[in-house]
């Protein structure tokens, strides 16, 4: 009778360390997803040059079409409706949150080393740029894995024009 009790103790112990194996794997594997579409919305976000300070010769960024740029992005790339939350097919189950959305135009001396100290991201910027973060939480599949939640930060810059 011990032997098989000790059997299905190891049955049930196998089976939750597989869980947790599975739950890893599609955590890992949506971070790297949500930490592409941070890097796209960032990219499309620094594409928008303000095109008055341009025609002067000043490279710059115009910080609203880019924050319009960055969320159009964001939506399209993790399938999130208008107000950023998950459609049907998302990968997400809860919304993410864009926490810092920074603008680093001509005012600053370049090169900039931006630091945020609430999120310990540093990068350094040749010319124009934006900085983003976004908050975003692991829709576990089994309660064997602690709640995950990451703060994915990404960062692009103005192209030469």
């Amino acid at each position: 009778m011990h032997k098989l009790l000790f059997g299905v103790l190891m049955a049930v112990m196998w089976w939750m360390l597989h869980a947790l194996q599975w739950d890893e794997e599609r955590a890992m594997g949506l971070l790297f997803e949500v930490k592409r579409a941070v890097n796209r919305a960032a990219h499309a976000a620094a594409q928008q040059a303000d095109r008055d300070k341009l025609e002067l010769g000043i490279p710059s960024i115009d910080p609203g079409p880019a924050r319009a740029a960055a969320e159009l992005y964001l939506r399209a790339n993790l399938r999130l409706d208008r107000d950023l939350r998950p459609l049907p097919h998302s990968p997400l189950r809860h919304p993410p949150a864009v926490l810092v959305f920074d603008v680093i135009n001509e005012d600053h001396e370049f090169p900039y080393t931006y630091y945020n100290p609430e999120y310990d991201y540093r990068v350094t910027l040749e010319r124009p740029g934006v900085v983003m973060v976004v908050r975003a939480e692991y829709p576990r599949l089994f309660a064997v894995l602690e709640p995950v939640v990451w703060y994915v930060k990404g960062a692009a810059e103005l192209v030469h024009v």
